[in-house]
């Protein structure tokens, strides 16, 4: 079967020259793409960042996942992508979402379907060198325009299939297991058909939250505090897998606990993790990948080879989040391109390997 550009989206942003140097280190172990969150209230400027990994490296493809429409206006986004492209030529991407956490930080409701559409929409044509009316005196034009790829980020079957009609590409977020990814994949065929376009050209990749932790009880830990993050967001995810929530909400469970601001983001993933131990290993199981990097790589070909269609990215969600720079050649970076990578490459290249 193919095998998939596997990306990262977490890098040492501590200083723009730390960050440039770290997409560096990631293109030279052998990474395809450098993704970067836009949330202004947790890291250092977006494109500030990215256009020093420009100019640090010559292969791997840059760009957000994800911007929004409430953080920036889309101009604002198309026009800083653009740009990016100048420094990267032919290796940009931009990721588009609602910004959930971003825009919560900031007292922000998040984008609306429908706002999350008009956004990519606008970004699309500004981005074709198209001219766009915008209700100002004259259409609106973006002079440095270059055609980069927009992909939307989703999960909730609304928003997929929005994305089908729309997006170049859609990053699929909705954990690991095959029924959910099935119910994905044809919620964004779905949405291209009723567009009119052929379902087949719209790209597809997914994110994956990955767990690379040795000790099996931490890594359990972790993993359910990650299954309670997709249920928190969205609780219908738990269906398609026969999934049962046993107990109370998140919101209480957050309250009561002090898990702040999600359980996807709480900066003691263990802590927030013992909060839900109610959830079972099919759970954690069924949202992200967990355990040393043989556990990882094995489950990795076995999630891609049951997906319902192929990847061309594979996003792989460091956890803990966010990574130690300082473990070096320890380090989720290191470890994942060393130790997984490579056979989860030879694994889908050869069915008799795992």
């Amino acid at each position: 079967m193919s095998v998939p550009r596997f990306g990262l989206n977490r890098f040492d942003s501590r200083s723009v020259d730390a960050f440039a140097a770290d997409v560096r280190r990631a293109e030279t172990l052998g990474w395809d793409a450098a993704l970067q969150p836009d949330s202004q209230l947790r890291r250092r400027d977006t494109y500030v960042l990215l256009a020093a990994a420009a100019r640090a490296t010559e292969r791997i493809t840059l760009g957000p996942l994800l911007a929004n429409p409430v953080n920036r206006h889309p101009t604002v986004t198309a026009s800083s992508i653009a740009t990016i492209d100048e420094l990267a030529p032919g290796r940009t991407l931009l990721g588009w979402g609602v910004g959930d956490t971003a825009v919560r930080l900031a007292g922000l409701r998040p984008a609306r379907v429908k706002e999350l559409e008009a956004g990519a929409r606008l970004m699309r044509a500004l981005l074709d060198g198209e001219a766009v009316e915008v209700g100002a005196e004259r259409p609106a034009r973006l002079p440095h325009h270059r055609p980069v790829p927009i992909w939307i980020a989703a999960g909730g079957p609304r928003t997929l299939r929005m994305a089908g009609g729309v997006a170049d590409g859609v990053f699929i977020r909705v954990g690991t297991h095959p029924a959910n990814l099935a119910t994905a994949v044809e919620a964004i065929r779905a949405g291209a058909a009723d567009a009119g376009r052929d379902p087949s050209a719209v790209r597809l990749g997914a994110v994956f939250h990955t767990v690379l932790v040795d000790e099996p009880d931490r890594a359990m830990t972790m993993a359910r505090s990650i299954a309670a993050g997709y249920y928190e967001y969205s609780p219908a995810l738990f269906d398609p897998p026969r999934l049962v929530w046993t107990g109370p909400d998140p919101e209480t469970l957050k309250r009561g606990h002090h898990v702040w601001p999600d359980f996807h983001h709480a900066p003691d993933l263990e802590a927030s993790g013992r909060v839900v131990e109610f959830l079972p290993a099919s759970a954690a199981d069924a949202f992200s990948l967990r355990g040393g990097p043989g556990e990882v790589a094995t489950r990795l070909i076995e999630v891609l080879r049951a997906a319902p269609a192929a990847f061309d990215y594979v996003v792989l969600h460091p956890i803990p989040n966010p990574p130690t720079p300082d473990e070096g050649e320890r380090g989720y970076l290191a470890r994942m391109a060393r130790e997984v990578l490579p056979r989860v490459r030879r694994g889908l290249d050869d069915r008799s390997v795992l």
